[in-house]
């Protein structure tokens, strides 16, 4: 990856790497469920069961570190890599039935990728059992032809697990002890090792440079537009839109391309967003509209009927019912009431006059006109149904149905230019 970043803990869609991996298994009810770590990776899985490697010599040490953790289970051990991104609770539950089923000591998860590449390739017998697990770079010439590669995801009885990791040995290229030599050593020893193979490869690859952490993305991406769009959503253009998993629709919204929307953001029954818009935490309510090139930051709430329109940045502020912010403003620590028309270039200006205060509030009342370029200094308060005149800079609160001016008196200098060239021609 080329990042001080450990792998799994790229951001990825939302969540960090591992995480996705971590609620596909979650959905399978483990108990206990153990991650294995670095011992600086530890911090990053606080509240979690956690199990430490202590110098990186495997895959098969990295599942010998969790034995404690595991200390009297006897059942199935899921051991899924931190990196397979793309993997499903469905896959996953069905790797455990072929496992279950076929009464086998391990099961191994197998893929056909478009590019075998570093994966371990999948040795069969000529009745098709599984013989072994080669990795790529021990592999011979012949081994390196198979396109059935391993997906270091696997299925262990424990009671057959742990004496198999007792005898690993570092017998490799690496010097590393292989969770895939566990399998050789099953198989070799006449126990019955069975193979998952997935449907789709997509679902099986793990990440390894950016590249692939990019087209694991996307894979997530296409997912989670197709269960919004099958859920009742419009979403124009999925390939160009991306929706964290966090993020809900309701029926009969629409999502225009290039939109972006994260964390906790809600959009509700017939709103309109985009294109090129991003919401964080945002409240988007029924019948809105936000965009084009709109940025809609935590704590926003558009309520029903607003507007949030072209190059509009709005940030821990509630927009009230049928009130609309349409162009290049930037509204901030505010709360407007209903029907306001806040016009073109209007700032709410919240930061702060001395060090160590909070940021002031403006409060913006019902029906309420602003004019072009004004500027709110917080804390500050507009009376309902008030008119402001274009460019003020209103630093006091204005009464309920009153006009407020706050600029300075024009001046024309008739002939003034005249006079300028005049002396400078001299």
């Amino acid at each position: 990856m080329h990042s001080e970043t450990p792998k799994h803990l790229h951001p990825l869609l939302g969540r960090r790497l591992a995480d996705w991996v971590i609620e596909s298994v979650r959905g399978l009810g483990p108990d206990p469920l153990v991650i294995v770590t670095s011992p600086d990776a530890r911090e990053a899985f606080a509240g979690e069961t956690v199990a430490v490697q202590q110098e990186p010599r495997g895959t098969g040490d990295a599942t010998a570190a969790a034995r404690a953790s595991l200390e009297g289970f006897d059942g199935d051990v899921l051991v899924v890599t931190g990196d397979a991104a793309t993997i499903t609770t469905e896959l996953l539950g069905s790797l455990l039935e072929t496992h279950r089923s076929a009464g086998a000591a391990a099961t191994v998860l197998s893929f056909d990728p478009p590019e075998p590449g570093a994966y371990g390739r999948i040795v069969r017998g000529d009745d098709g059992s599984l013989q072994a697990i080669v990795e790529a770079r021990d592999a011979s010439e012949d081994e390196l032809a198979i396109r059935e590669v391993n997906s270091s995801i696997y299925v262990f009885e424990a009671a057959k697990l742990w004496p198999a990791l007792e005898r690993l040995s570092p017998q490799n290229a690496q010097g590393e002890l292989y969770l895939t030599d566990t399998v050789r050593d099953l198989a070799g020893a006449g126990e019955r090792v069975a193979v998952h193979k997935a449907d789709d490869p997509a679902e099986a690859e793990g990440v390894n440079t950016r590249a692939e952490l990019a087209a694991a993305g996307a894979v997530l991406r296409d997912r989670i537009n197709l269960a919004h769009m099958l859920a009742g959503s419009t979403i124009v253009d999925p390939a160009t839109t991306w929706i964290e998993p966090t993020v809900e629709l309701e029926p009969d919204c629409t999502i225009q391309p290039f939109t972006v929307l994260r964390g906790g953001t809600r959009v509700a029954r017939g709103a309109e967003v985009g294109p090129h818009v991003v919401a964080v935490d945002s409240e988007i309510g029924p019948d809105t509209l936000v965009g084009p090139f709109c940025y809609l930051r935590p704590g926003t709430v558009l309520a029903t009927g607003a507007k949030a329109g072209a190059f509009v940045e709005i940030k821990n502020s509630h927009i009230g019912e049928r009130t609309k912010v349409p162009h290049q403003s930037y509204i901030g620590d505010a709360e407007i009431g209903a029907d306001t028309n806040i016009a073109a270039g209007n700032i709410t200006v919240n930061f702060p006059h001395q060090p160590g205060k909070p940021k002031g509030k403006t409060t913006i009342g019902r029906n309420v006109r602003t004019g072009v370029h004004n500027a709110f200094v917080a804390p500050v308060e507009i009376g309902d149904d008030s008119w402001i005149g274009a460019g003020s800079v209103v630093t006091e609160d204005v009464p309920p149905e009153s006009l407020a001016v706050a600029r300075a008196r024009q001046e024309n200098k008739e002939g003034y230019v005249r006079r300028k060239r005049e002396q400078e021609d001299e």
